[in-house]
């Protein structure tokens, strides 16, 4: 059974009025959003992760110096699932410079944050009440890439645990390639895989993840190439090879545009990712051998969807707009995977991330 009633916790940018995490409640059954509150302060939460318990949301803070340290936070929070109350554990330093991602393995583990700006990433223990323990492993990136713009040096942008927990999968925008980290030897280390890391076309910068539900899948979403890549994961080794690169954007499209957030929808049978500029969700449908075709394109009715998410049920999906300052609510076909406007939209300065906690 699915939850009714969640708590939609928003990560912002704290720059143009946000104060933090802020806070509403979300009905799945009627599709509707409350009123916003912020419900912890602090800078430039922008990205966050539940634990699989539902009691403790990890928070980065996207900084380059954080309580008198070079270089940003990680922060823990228990949730009160009944008033969506937000009460602080803990912090750690990011051992690197503006982290703009954090996870969490399925077992609860690990939470582990990819630093963008300094092209790190770390892994932290799961303490008692999920306090974040002292970094247990971390890893420096170096390289570059073909764009001399955005490429110079290594850019961590996000931390995938695969379903597992054995892996984690690191997309690095500057060096064009999803690094490949052994998360169990030793435990809570970063032992670079075999093969350490696999490439997506050369100045397509990777962005974000997204593992299929049920087929040895995975999914990487690049910034730089609008583009989708498509790996099959291949035996037990769990190698990873890359099948198909399919454009986000409509044929025809040339003005700037770059690719965000990448979802697989619940049932297994959708993907989507977000495009900045052209301003939408671009579908694609999921073949029973795990391989992906263009499914259409849609308007999401603000600028800049940074991220978006997807309710666990599929019903819908909730789209946040950071240069326009809202979250867009949409219905979601789970027979074809389309969007329709729900006709319900709400404000907020500068969202960037969204996560749906379970309330009772």
């Amino acid at each position: 059974m699915f939850s009714k009633r969640y708590w939609l916790c928003v990560g912002t940018y704290t720059l143009r009025g946000a104060r933090g995490i802020a806070l509403a409640a979300f009905d799945a059954v009627a599709g509707e959003i409350g009123p916003f509150a912020f419900a912890a302060e602090l800078p430039n939460p922008t990205f966050q992760a539940l634990h699989p318990n539902g009691r403790v949301l990890y928070s980065v803070s996207e900084v380059r110096d954080a309580a008198g340290r070079r270089g940003g936070a990680i922060h823990a929070f228990a949730v009160n699932c009944a008033t969506g109350a937000l009460t602080f554990l803990n912090s750690r330093p990011s051992e690197g410079a503006g982290p703009c991602h954090v996870s969490v393995d399925g077992a609860g583990r690990y939470v582990m944050a990819a630093n963008y700006a300094s092209g790190s990433a770390v892994v932290f223990p799961i303490e008692a009440e999920g306090r974040i323990g002292p970094a247990s492993g971390v890893a420096q990136h170096a390289g570059s890439g073909p764009n001399p713009d955005r490429q110079k040096g290594p850019h961590a942008h996000s931390i995938t645990p695969d379903p597992k927990g054995r892996l984690a999968l690191v997309a690095d925008l500057g060096l064009d390639r999803v690094m490949l980290y052994r998360l169990d030897d030793p435990p809570g280390g970063l032992t670079p895989a075999d093969p350490p890391s696999v490439a997506v076309p050369p100045g397509h910068g990777p962005r974000h993840v997204a593992f299929h539900p049920a087929l040895p899948w995975v999914y990487v979403v690049n910034e730089m190439g609008n583009s989708v890549t498509a790996f099959s994961i291949q035996g037990p080794g769990e190698l990873l090879r890359a099948e198909q690169t399919l454009s986000t954007l409509p044929p025809g499209f040339a003005e700037d545009n770059t690719g965000a957030d990448i979802h697989v929808h619940p049932n297994g049978r959708f993907l989507y990712a977000s495009n900045r500029g052209h301003d939408s969700l671009a579908l694609f449908r999921i073949g029973p051998d795990g391989r992906l075709t263009p499914g259409g394109w849609y308007p999401t009715q603000g600028r800049c969807p940074r991220n978006f998410a997807l309710d666990p049920a599929g019903r819908w999906l909730l789209a946040a707009h950071q240069e326009s300052d809202s979250i867009v609510l949409f219905r979601v076909d789970p027979a074809t995977g389309a969007l329709s406007p729900s006709g319900r939209a709400v404000e907020i300065s500068m969202p960037v991330c969204l996560t749906l906690i379970p309330a009772p």
